[in-house]
């Protein structure tokens, strides 16, 4: 594949591999439609909203209906036993012997026949693969019917945390930052700026014009599987990191700060907020389809909205987009409907789209209008409350709420069968506008990010961008940033080459993030070369100087077994028997529970798979004696830490950061100054007591050195940390 370049004086340069040129006014255009007019959307001096509006005009249904379409997931290349398959020549990618960056027989399917032009990219080889990958992709795209050029997106992937869920994706060699409630501890806005800016130049070398972030989602609830990707549980501290991010991603530093090649269009979520999910079940499963809001707290919720990503510092205003989670928030319709929030007339047409006048892209989270699953506890498909509709009935009830784009969705069928069904409703003229109307609001997305004046990639200069020395240390920076001092009886920094004994891990039988069995596994603490970069490593207590004992936050099930029913969702370590939760639960009512709709666990017991943890803690204190012990917790949720506190002579808390960021700081390379964006619970009953909507409501666990594990505590080598970033963040 050939691809010319343009250059224009004063203007975006242009990337060609079969449409023609256009030259006007000594400047050259590309020739998308080939009619050798210039056209208004192939006029790169108007407006993205006026070429946008000028290309929708000419689309047809068809053509509309797969611009509403987002792809599932796509792997670079498919290799055979992913979770998502794909041919290439009708064969599997090992049989086939096709180069790693062409095209699957899919993806050639869903350019042509169904019209896809949004594509959510997870698993990447390389950037290099990932760039000659784009240049197949966008080649192809160019010479279809309008040119129209292939807008890849992806969800967060520069985490140092593994990717081990549907909404995390690898890396493609990328720069290393914390996950987001660790770029929350930082309690820096601007350093999340940089962050996004920093990030946003690696997705545009990687192909990437659309980011499924930020997720603004108020971590009010500590139990919720994902409030590790959260900026926390204060409001304002989400709004402000929010806003940040957007602006990062969004302004094209080479534009002044407005829309550009450079920049990364934002889907915030999850409107209207996914945090309150009630008891800390997850909406992506039945058992977890219910937002409540039983401290009367929805405005909080919807503060990093119209606050945050609604009200950017720079000239792009506003994200660019909207995902609303797949729950049912539960008594927020004035009207008493309780359906999944895009299927909301209220949620996305009255509070969405009119009293917040939001008027970017809207578009549901993945797989949510196809038949559900019968059995409860499964990963399916998530159309809560309309159950009853068809296919196409969801659909044209979805766009009937003012959203513009169905995720996951690959099957233009439905989508087609929808617009039927409304021209019966309300006459074909008024269909069309509506669909033209989403068509422009998708257009725009492309046309802002200079997709249609050149979609390729040099694959030499994105090798050199993607995970550039630079962008590396900028990440590690980041990470020592957000590590949280706890505790500390002053055995803390061990400055003098020590010999350190790290004990293995093990983690009992559970459920994976798609609700299959995992099976027993065992793996040592720590990797010995990093560790010996900085210690010697001793194989056993006894030779030891001290020790570093690393561990996760308790590991529970989702709240839900098929042979016990609603469970309760642990943040201890220990069993827990739910002696005072809600005897009735708030949220009620699905078509597989007619029997029994109240979803209390009152009574009921959660075993964590990690259990082994605690008993790692505790029995290497007994086997050092009086030599320090150190803890390390990866915190994936806010947890309980009495069990295991006093057995600790120091406490460091990280949410995603790679081994030689913990050693720096362990030996003195950096002094801690994280501090925390959550609160970290005395027990399991304060748990029980507070409310899933409030923010910061519950009782902090107090240690044996008199602090409180509340929002905002920290360490460093000198005490509590009182700052400006304190100040400026106080407990509400």
């Amino acid at each position: 594949m050939k691809i010319t370049y343009i250059d224009n004086p004063g203007g975006p340069r242009l990337g060609l591999t079969c449409a023609g040129t256009i030259e006007q006014d000594g400047l050259f255009f590309r020739d998308l439609e080939g009619t050798g007019e210039l056209l208004p959307y192939e006029d790169w001096r108007l407006s993205p909203e006026e070429r946008a509006k000028d290309l929708a005009s000419r689309l047809t249904v068809e053509e509309i209906a797969g611009l509403m379409m987002y792809s599932s997931h796509q792997m670079v290349p498919f290799r055979s036993g992913m979770p998502f398959r794909a041919t290439y020549g009708g064969r599997t990618f090992e049989e086939s012997g096709a180069k790693a960056w062409e095209l699957t027989d899919q993806q050639k399917k869903f350019l042509t026949e169904d019209h896809l032009r949004h594509v959510l990219v997870m698993l990447l080889k390389d950037a290099k693969t990932a760039a000659r990958w784009n240049n197949e992709l966008q080649a192809f795209a160019e010479g279809l019917p309008h040119g129209l050029p292939v807008n890849i997106s992806s969800d967060p992937r520069n985490g140092a945390a593994s990717a081990g869920a549907e909404y995390k994706s690898g890396g493609g060699q990328t720069s290393t930052w914390p996950e987001g409630l660790g770029i929350a501890a930082t309690f820096d806005p601007e350093l999340c700026r940089e962050y996004a800016r920093t990030i946003a130049r690696e997705y545009r070398a990687l192909g990437i014009a659309t980011a499924l972030s930020p997720q603004v989602d108020v971590g009010t609830e500590p139990r919720w599987m994902r409030v590790a990707d959260t900026f926390g549980a204060h409001p304002g501290l989400v709004a402000d990191m929010g806003r940040a991010y957007c602006d990062g991603m969004q302004s094209d530093p080479d534009r002044d700060g407005n829309w550009g090649s450079g920049s990364v269009s934002t889907m915030a979520k999850h409107w209207p907020g996914g945090g309150p999910c009630e008891a800390g079940r997850d909406a992506h499963y039945a058992f977890g389809k219910f937002a409540v809001h039983p401290g009367g707290e929805a405005d909080a919720h919807l503060k990093p909205f119209l606050d945050g990503v609604f009200r950017l510092d720079g000239p792009t205003g506003k994200t660019a987009s909207i995902m609303p989670y797949y729950t049912v928030t539960w008594g927020m319709d004035p009207g008493g409907e309780q359906v999944g929030n895009s299927y909301s007339k209220y949620i996305i047409g009255d509070l969405l789209r009119q009293q917040a006048g939001f008027e970017g892209v809207v578009c549901t989270d993945w797989g949510i209008t196809g038949d559900p699953e019968r059995e409860m506890d499964s990963f399916g498909i998530r159309c809560y409350g309309v159950e009853h509709l068809t296919e196409a009935e969801r659909h044209l009830r979805i766009l009937e709420n003012g959203v513009d784009q169905f995720g996951g969705n690959n099957d233009i069928v439905p989508i087609l069968e929808a617009y039927r069904l409304g021209c019966e409703k309300y006459g074909e003229e008024a269909m069309l506008a509506r669909f033209r109307r989403s068509a422009e609001r998708l257009l725009v997305g492309s046309f802002r990010c200079g997709l249609f004046e050149n979609p390729y990639l040099d694959p030499e200069k994105s090798q050199d961008t993607v995970g550039c020395r630079q962008h590396c240390e900028a990440g590690f920076q980041a990470q020592i940033k957000s590590l949280v001092l706890l505790k500390n009886t002053g055995v803390l920094p061990i400055r003098e080459r020590k010999k350190v004994y790290i004990p293995g891990r093990t983690i009992a039988e559970r459920k994976s993030f798609f609700r299959t069995g995992m099976p027993a596994a065992a793996f040592p603490g720590a990797d010995r070369a990093a560790v010996e970069k900085f210690f010697d490593w001793a194989e056993t207590p006894e030779e030891a100087d001290f020790a570093l004992v690393r561990i996760e936050s308790p590991l529970t099930d989702g709240g839900y077994t098929a042979e016990e029913g609603y469970i309760p969702v642990s943040l201890q370590y220990r069993p827990y028997t739910a002696k005072t939760a809600r005897a009735e639960s708030i949220g009620q009512g699905d078509f597989r529970e007619t029997d029994a709709p109240n979803r209390s666990y009152r009574g009921k017991i959660c075993h964590p798979a990690n259990e082994s943890d605690l008993d790692l803690v505790l029995n290497t204190r007994k086997a050092m004696g009086t030599k320090p012990v150190i803890v390390s917790v990866r915190m994936l949720n806010p947890c309980v830490l009495s069990e295991l506190e006093a057995a600790a002579d120091a406490i460091l808390v990280d949410f995603g950061v790679q081994q030689d960021a913990l050693m720096t700081v362990i030996c003195g390379g950096a002094e801690p100054s994280g501090l925390l964006p959550v609160q970290l619970p005395r027990d399991m009953e304060t748990v029980e007591a507070h409310c899933e909507d409030k923010p910061l409501d519950l009782a902090p666990y107090v240690d044996s050195q008199g602090n409180a594990y509340d929002f905002g505590f920290g360490l460093n080598w000198s005490g509590i940390i009182t700052d400006e970033r304190t100040r400026r963040y106080p407990r509400p």
